[in-house]
């Protein structure tokens, strides 16, 4: 069925680009002789970057012939060699479009199997100086795909690859690239694409969240990648609200109800979304927005907000200025980080005011049916009791709610404090709390706190086998840098780029507390954002893998070139967009 025209490796190495520095072994050179195919790569080759490339379900990358000569012509290059694409095997035959997941192959005295297709990466844009080449790859469904080693063997170019079984659904390379990276993902292709067992881990959870939100409905954006479906928005921008309630729910948090300005209901929010809310500290002072998840019950007209009093400008603002008849400005609730609706078990683990989007999601619970006879395991951490937030509103919705399991920690309890009623265990939430809680690995968990914190449940979540469909997590503040490959560099504070000042419509990093106008000398929003220090995450830089999605809370944006599959509602890829409009991305 096919010919192994050259066998290629490279270690890792660092390249210089953009001046920055690349850790990447996209450089592959042919070698001569036979070489051993194992278990997590070919002898002599690496990754520089193992989140994104490497380890068993990716360990040989495939790239054939035809393809070569496809971008030869189109690209009109004639300096193309094997290697140039990033792959290890350079075949003859074993197209994309009839390769298919699952299939075992043999080749010298290894046995391969097709894993997945190329998962999309800036690195060869870097290889073939031409930074477009991520998203071409997939738009013109020829991205080259992954085997899995099933038996170790020799290999070597002039091997004949012999086909030994088919998998099964038959589902080609191309099909399950599309089916992620497109904007069509049909019910029935993702259902056939989670019945192929060899299908590698990370896309059978995309393929599942894609499924899950499709069998959903009334979403936006592709759940399989970046931030995921989100619900449309009720209104775009701002809006003016007034605040007909506040009161302390701790030593350090305060929580705020308020009402539209006209007096109309606001738009019904999903358990666990937030909101941007923007207020002038002072008369002349310029507008701070800042992101808050909504604690209030479900179906009620107002909103609900806690806000933990930082010392910064705008906690402090809101905790001694801000009262009932005092006025803001609020965009539509917005994001996926959502109470998913089923019988499944949810797992909701928060730290201090990470209750907030938590308690909604109990609420959410306790208002449906089936959310009755749902398993909700309520895991909260604080320092004691005179900072536990929402501690009698959640015990009343755990009594609620008969299939619910409470654990509360206090890290430093009071002399007060009563074990058993206040709290459950000194100490702190980890993992082995949860194995020892018996915590069901079926469930859905989801997770709110300080960054610390989250990182560590993560991680233990991971390394417990949880797939990443299946953990949601709620950042407050920025998200922390994904830049891959990347060598790392001092941190800075966001600032406005070097050089001289643009001309163009203004784009606010809410997140950062920065506004700065535009100019042209930048390639996107991406690329201002990194002149700035703005904290900004991206793979593909193209508009394909949807890492850099952000949230777009007003203005309007021109894309170069269009998304394959478009951000959801209320979102940006920064990637390849440049502000028509003033802009605020939540970054």
């Amino acid at each position: 069925m096919g010919v192994i025209v050259s066998v290629n490796v490279g270690l890792p190495q660092d390249v210089a680009w953009q001046g920055r520095t690349v850790r990447t072994a996209v450089w592959k050179t042919p070698v001569t002789g036979r070489i051993f195919a194992r278990r997590l790569n070919l002898d002599g080759d690496g990754q520089g970057d193992l989140r994104g490339h490497g380890g068993e379900q990716r360990a040989i990358m495939v790239y054939q012939l035809d393809s070569y000569r496809y971008w030869a012509k189109y690209l009109g290059r004639t300096d193309l060699v094997p290697g140039n694409f990033g792959e290890n095997l350079t075949v003859e035959g074993l197209a994309d479009n009839e390769v298919c997941i699952g299939d075992r192959f043999r080749i010298g005295s290894a046995i391969v199997e097709v894993s997945q297709p190329r998962d999309t990466c800036y690195r060869v844009g870097i290889r073939l100086n031409r930074p477009e080449i991520a998203a071409l790859l997939v738009a013109h469904r020829r991205p080259g795909f992954y085997f899995r080693v099933i038996q170790e063997g020799e290999i070597g170019a002039g091997d004949r690859v012999e086909k030994l079984s088919n998998g099964p659904e038959r589902m080609t390379v191309a099909e399950i690239d599309a089916l992620l990276y497109s904007a069509e993902h049909p019910l029935e292709a993702l259902r056939r694409a989670l019945r192929i067992p060899a299908l590698s881990i990370d896309w059978q959870g995309s393929m599942q969240a894609l499924l899950t939100a499709a069998e959903a409905g009334g979403t936006t954006g592709n759940a399989g990648l970046g931030l995921g479906a989100s619900a449309p928005l009720a209104w775009p921008g701002f809006r003016p609200v007034v605040i007909v309630a506040s009161r302390e729910e701790s030593a350090d948090v305060r929580s705020f109800e308020f009402a539209a300005e006209d007096g109309s209901p606001l738009a019904p929010a999903l358990p666990g979304q937030h909101i941007a809310v923007r207020m002038r500290p002072g008369a002349d002072a310029a507008a701070v927005t800042r992101n808050y998840s909504l604690c209030g019950p479900p179906g009620t007209p107002n909103y609900q907000i806690a806000v933990k009093n930082e010392r910064g400008l705008a906690s402090s603002f809101l905790h001694q200025s801000v009262r009932a008849g005092s006025r803001l400005e609020v965009s539509a609730p917005r994001g996926s980080f959502t109470l998913a609706v089923g019988a499944t078990p949810a797992v909701l683990i928060s730290a201090g005011v990470g209750v907030t989007p938590m308690l909604a999601m109990l609420q959410g619970a306790a208002a449906t049916s089936a959310g009755v006879s749902r398993p909700v395991w309520w895991l909260h951490a604080a320092r004691d009791r005179a900072h536990h937030s929402f501690a009698k509103e959640a015990d009343n919705l755990l009594a609620a709610l008969p299939a619910s399991r409470r654990c509360v920690t206090y890290s430093r309890p009071a002399p007060g404090d009563k074990l058993g009623q206040d709290y459950d265990r000194p100490g702190h939430l980890s993992l082995d709390l949860l194995h020892e809680l018996g915590i069901p690995r079926d469930a859905d968990f989801y997770l709110c706190g300080p960054p610390g914190f989250l990182d560590d449940l993560q991680k233990g979540l991971a390394a417990w086998g949880i797939p990443w469909p299946r953990v949601h997590v709620e950042l407050f503040g920025p998200a922390p840098t994904r830049t891959p490959g990347i060598a790392s560099v001092a941190a800075a504070l966001p600032h406005r780029p070097d050089g001289p000042v643009g001309d163009g419509p203004m784009v606010t990093f809410l997140r950062s507390g920065l506004t700065v106008p535009w100019d042209s000398r930048f390639g996107s929003l991406l690329e201002l954002a990194e002149a700035c220090a703005v904290p900004v995450r991206w793979a593909c830089r193209s508009g394909v893998c949807h890492n850099c999605e952000s949230g777009l809370i007003e203005g309007e944006l021109a894309y170069a070139p269009e998304p394959l599959d478009p951000p959801a509602e209320g979102n940006a890829l920064i990637c390849c967009s440049a502000p028509r409009t003033a802009v605020g991305l939540d970054l």
